[in-house]
């Protein structure tokens, strides 16, 4: 039995001891019924309330009927019952017993209208307060709920905000490590082919070999990092149109530079022309060794065209790990502004790569 339980307990028995005469033996019965009952107030609180209404009846002892409504009403959701069992009490602690010895013209004095509303307040007060403390407990719940709620919601958006910069990290480093370490590759091959020099060539090898490891871990790097759905966030230092022609020269690769376009697109579709030419031409020193490109970037009204093709391979391709999102990739920053990115074989043995863009703006 719980401290709170055996106080009521205690003070219903006392209230018994003080109202209750000991040899009134179906009273005394009566009022101990109802201070037993007690003990299971929660479990059962209208069967409590029930038995002990007898008490009310036969006695003044009222504390344990008083005690069993206001338990039953902070566990009852019913307002019609607890409205019922209020006048129940009423009736029990008003009328006489037995009932026969009630006379009729009594009721309409003032002393007995005086006595019937005390009685009636005395029933509502446990009601009230039992309703009380059932709303109190359900807010409490129900806040509870809310801050889990909360909680979870800034779990959530904190998962996401970590997926937006992973993917991003993920892209950038696909966009430009990825390109660096292939070029030095590809040199390295290049290298270790061409020389005459053994110590040259030994050291080309071990640089292609390293390259090709640092790819492959890179490779799986992305995999962790790569998350769908995610829009690229801001980093610098950002590229333009006016690094096009640096790295085209730095590219290792016989490339023409064609283009109509000035420098004052939004700098988002500057990023994604070089993104899409840096991706191209990483592909060919990838795929088409010894093939020459040709890069046109074309303002026609309302649209941006950018064009790589190259020519067909010279000398057989380098096995250089790959993770596959590179036109993926393009695809989604293209959608995102947009636009769309097409790929395909040439008639003529090669491969083109086209960027199409809406500027908003007319050439």
């Amino acid at each position: 039995m719980k401290p709170s339980d055996a106080v009521l307990v205690a003070a219903a028995l006392a209230d018994v001891w003080v109202n209750v005469d000991g040899e009134d033996h179906s009273a005394m019965a009566a009022a101990l019924l109802g201070v037993a009952a007690l003990t299971v107030r929660r479990r059962r609180p209208l069967l409590v309330f029930a038995l002990t209404l007898p008490s009310a009846l036969l006695t003044d002892a009222v504390f344990a009927t008083l005690a069993a409504l206001y338990t039953l009403s902070s566990l009852a959701r019913h307002r019609s019952l607890l409205v019922c069992c209020a006048l129940a009490f009423t009736v029990c602690d008003f009328m006489p017993w037995p009932w026969s010895t009630l006379e009729t013209g009594e009721l309409g004095r003032t002393h007995a209208l005086v006595n019937i509303t005390y009685t009636l307040a005395t029933a509502a007060a446990p009601v009230f307060l039992g309703q009380l403390v059932q709303a109190h407990r359900e807010l409490s719940l129900r806040l509870a709920e809310i801050t889990e709620a909360r909680e979870h919601q800034q779990l959530l958006t904190s998962q996401a905000v970590l997926a937006k910069e992973r993917a991003q990290l993920a892209r950038e480093m696909h966009d430009v490590v990825s390109h660096q370490v292939s070029l030095i590759a590809v040199q390295a091959g290049a290298l270790q082919v061409g020389s005459r020099d053994a110590d040259a060539r030994a050291a080309g090898a071990t640089i292609r070999r390293l390259s090709v490891q640092t790819l492959d871990e890179l490779r799986h790097m992305i995999g962790v990092l790569r998350a769908s759905g995610s829009r690229p966030t801001e980093l610098t230092p950002q590229p333009s149109l006016a690094d096009l022609h640096q790295l085209v020269g730095a590219s290792g690769i016989e490339t023409e530079l064609v283009t109509n376009v000035s420098g004052e697109l939004p700098p988002r579709l500057q990023r994604a022309v070089y993104r899409t030419v840096q991706e191209a031409l990483t592909n060919v020193r990838k795929h088409a060794p010894g093939a020459t490109a040709t890069v046109r970037i074309q303002h026609h009204g309302p649209r941006l065209r950018v064009t790589i093709t190259n020519t067909t391979p010279t000398r057989p391709a380098l096995r250089l790990p790959g993770a596959h999102h590179g036109l993926i990739g393009l695809g989604q920053r293209a959608e995102l502004l947009g636009g769309s990115v097409t790929s395909g074989p040439t008639s003529d043995g090669g491969f083109a790569l086209r960027l199409e863009l809406p500027t908003g703006s007319p050439g």
